[in-house]
Order: C-alpha cells, then structure tokens, then sequence
C-alpha cells in the first residue's frame, strides 16, 4: 500500500475525532438506521421475490395441468389454442416430432431447450425452468402430454420488487432524516448537563473561583461526573484554604524572630554609627546581644526549614528502600543529644525493618524527641523504645513532663498549634504536624497516649518489612599444590 492511500485512514480519524460527541452521535444514528433500513430492504425483497416466484409457479403449474388435460382429449395437434389477449401467460404445444404450436399473435418463446425435449420423449414428467437470456425473463413450465408436452410460460415482472424497493428507499430516506433529527435532539438533550458542566468548567478557569458547585442533575455516568468534579473543586477549595492559611501562619510566626532580629541589628547599627559601641555596651551585654542574635537567626532557619518540609508534603526526591528503623533512631538521638545536650535520653531499641524514606524519617524521630526533651524534667531522662509487635513496628518517646492536656489533644498535630502552658517555649508549632506527615505518607499511625510516669507517650506504629535475606556464604578456594592442574608447555 502506497503512501497516500495509507494517510487516508488516518485523515480521516482525524477529522471524525475533531467532530462533536453531538455531531458524532448524530452521524451514528441516522447511520444506525440507514443500515438497519437497507437490511430490512434486503430481507424484505428476498421474501417478497421468493413469494412472488412461488405463487407463479403454481400458477403455471395449474394452467399447464388444465392445457395438458384438453390435449390429452382433443390431441396435441387438434387442440385449440385461442388467440394470444395481449398479456398473460403464453402456451406452446411441442408435438411428438419436435415441432411447436403457439397462439396466433403470441410473442416468440426461446427454443425448446433439451431439458424440455426429453419431458416431451418421456424421460421425464415435467420441467420448472428459468430463461434469463433474453430482454424479457421468462419462468417456463413444461408437462408431459400424450405422445408431446405442453408448456406454459410467464413473462419475469421485476415492477412489484422495484416499486416496493422505491417504497422502502422513500422510507428509509424519511427514516434517516428523522433518526438524524432525533439523535440530534438525543445528544442535546443527553448532553445538556456536560454543556452546563463545560460551562461551569470554563467559568471556574477564567474567575478562578472555587466555590461555584455544579448543581448534581441527571443520573448513571453524568451524575457520577459531576460528582467527582465537585469532589475535585472541593480539594482545590481546601487546598487553597490550607495554602492561605500557611502563608499567614507563617507570616505570624516569622514576625516575632523578625521583628526581635531587626530591633537587635537596628541597636547596633545606631551605635555603630554613633561611635559608642564599645562604650555604650558592656562586655556582658554585647555577649548577651551577640548571643541574642544567634538563637534568633537559629530559630529562624529552624522555622524556615520545618515550613519547607510541610509545605513538601509527601513530595521529595528521597527515595524509599528498605532500612533497620534502629539506626534511624539512633541517628536522631544523636542529633538530639548535640543540640540540647542537657537532655538525657534512653534508648531501648531492637532491629526492625521498615520501608520508607530514611531522612524524613530520622527527622520525624527527631522532632519527637525534641518535642519531649522540653517537657522533660532535668533529673528525668526522655525515654526512646522502639519493638516489633505484630505486623508493625511501634515507636515510643515517653517524658516525665506534665502531660498533654485533654483539650489539647485532637489539635496537637494541627500546625502552628501550641497549648497555653507551651507558648514560653521554644518552638514554631510545626514538629508534631510535620511527624503526622512523614507517618502518613508512610502508611503508619501517630497517637497521643499518657505516659506511665505521668508525662506524654507518643507513639508511631509503621508498617513491618521482611528483614533482607543474609548473602550466601562464600566457598573457600582449596589451595593449589605442585603438580596439580595443567602444566604450562
């Protein structure tokens, strides 16, 4: 196939997928009923003809019986054969010697065929024969008569099959033009609520506004559309809500450090400029300034990197792999230990495998130890243990602090959120929302419980993996002794 003719089929999807579903449905359906009109067509003519046909041959079998009974009583050369009407049947009488006898004024039928000439020497009783060969079709019945045969012969009349056949083409027309319409009237009233919808749709591009719901009509797949476009408004909505109101939490929570750095940095540029600063501030004061300013930028870049890590979400490029959630833990305590190292820290660890991201989880730990290494008391050590219990693997960071109130508890992996007695704490209030997180896209449960000892107990329970399989062991090499293997020529 050349080129050219192989771009045709393709042209021409093309061109019937840039249609409309309404214009589409409404080629389907007048086509629909053009084919189902031309098979009625075909069927019907079929069964008309064969009808027609029957009803001429026993007809001529009738008449052939009745002109053969005359012969037989008058003689085939005797009897009478009345002068043709103009229409009808046509007759022929084939005497013993092979010659014919027709009415006068009768149109000449074909030669007698050789089937119709052993009817008439006896070889057989009659005949049922079709002759097609002329401009008039002829149906010829011969019968066995005396010593000859008669036969009796019907002029093929093609009018009744073709005036049915422009019968059914005028109704197949009206039925064609009518399906259209009605598949058209079909589409737009089915397509009504995608219209209403596309609508919506393109309203809500162009205002950007979320709060438009698509009014739930129709019903089956439509319905379920519309739905699931709601649905889908409806997380945009709580998206967008959650994206304002992180930007203005951040924008409080920033303001404080902010505002405290720029007063600080204003001091000493005012003295600076002045000439006063080494006599305006004593040693002790520019240490507690300078000391200021450094817990002010560290708080800063804390709270900026938690507000990165939420605003991530369950989006990072870490991969996951399978990992001993131990040495996890144990790397958290660690970074836990530098930086407030007046903290105590307990670790009752087993090894169990997990499979997540190992960052994010070393942050979440460490955000929960941080979390209680605040509450708790100098003489009482955070407690960190970490089993296998079932198919899961359960983390507890457990302090002797006072405890989370009730109230507090359905909020306290909110963002930002931190309880009265915490708001002269250090903190931005997003450790715990972002532990909540990191569990989450792992698969696992966090929940608040008290503590044994009368503090907090917040416990992380993450999906068990099967630890790796130990490498196979690998045979020893046996020594090479002289004279073994091949020697060299």
């Amino acid at each position: 196939m050349s080129r050219p003719a192989a771009r045709e089929p393709r042209r021409l999807i093309r061109w019937w997928r840039r249609r409309s579903l309404r214009a589409r449905l409404t080629v389907i359906s007048a086509t629909a009923i053009a084919l189902s009109v031309f098979v009625a067509f075909q069927v019907a003519s079929q069964l008309l003809g064969s009808e027609l046909q029957d009803s001429a041959k026993d007809q001529l079998r009738a008449d052939s019986r009745v002109l053969a009974t005359n012969a037989q009583r008058a003689g085939l050369a005797q009897v009478q054969l009345p002068p043709y009407p103009g229409s009808g049947r046509l007759v022929r009488v084939i005497l013993p010697d092979g010659t014919t006898r027709t009415p006068a004024g009768q149109p000449t039928l074909p030669p007698v065929s050789e089937h119709a000439e052993r009817v008439a020497h006896g070889s057989s009783a009659d005949l049922m024969e079709s002759n097609d060969s002329d401009e008039d079709g002829y149906l010829i019945y011969t019968l066995r008569a005396g010593d000859g045969a008669v036969q009796v012969a019907h002029v093929a009349d093609d009018s009744p099959i073709n005036q049915f056949g422009f019968g059914m083409l005028m109704i197949g027309l009206l039925c064609v033009a009518g399906g259209a319409l009605v598949g058209r009237t079909v589409a737009r009233t089915g397509l009504a609520p995608i219209d209403r919808l596309t609508a919506a749709a393109v309203h809500v591009a162009h205002t950007r506004d979320l709060d438009a719901d698509i009014p739930d009509e129709g019903g089956g797949e439509i319905r379920r559309l519309i739905q699931s476009i709601n649905n889908m408004l409806a997380a945009l909505r709580d998206s967008r809500r959650a994206q304002r109101l992180l930007a203005e939490d951040a924008a409080h929570e920033l303001k404080t450090p902010l505002t405290s750095l720029r007063l600080n940095v204003e001091l000493l540029i005012r003295l600076n400029r002045r000439g006063t600063l080494d006599t305006a501030l004593p040693p002790e004061s520019r240490t507690r300034l300078l000391n200021d300013l450094g817990a002010q930028v560290a708080e800063l870049s804390t709270l900026v990197a938690e507000l990165t890590d939420l605003a991530r979400g369950d989006v990072s490029d870490e991969s996951t792999e399978l990992l001993d959630l131990a040495d996890v833990v144990a790397a958290a305590v660690t970074r836990a230990r530098s930086r407030a190292p007046d903290v105590e820290v307990e670790l009752d660890v087993t090894s169990v495998w997990v499979s997540g991201r190992p960052a994010a989880l070393e942050r979440a730990v460490l955000n929960l130890v941080d979390n209680a290494g605040k509450w708790s008391p100098a003489d009482q050590p955070v407690q960190v243990r970490l089993r296998a219990e079932d198919a899961w693997v359960v983390l507890e960071v457990d302090d002797a602090g006072p405890g989370i109130d009730a109230a507090d508890v359905p909020r306290v992996f909110d963002r930002f959120y931190r309880a009265d007695s915490a708001r002269a704490l250090p903190g931005s209030g997003l450790g715990l929302s972002i532990v909540q997180r990191v569990v989450d896209a792992h698969g696992g449960r966090v929940g608040v419980h008290r503590s044994a000892r009368g503090g907090a107990l917040l416990r992380v329970d993450l999906p068990a993996a099967a630890p790796p399989a130990p490498p196979a062991p690998i045979a020893p090499i046996a020594p090479v002794t002289a004279g073994e293997g091949t020697a060299a020529s």
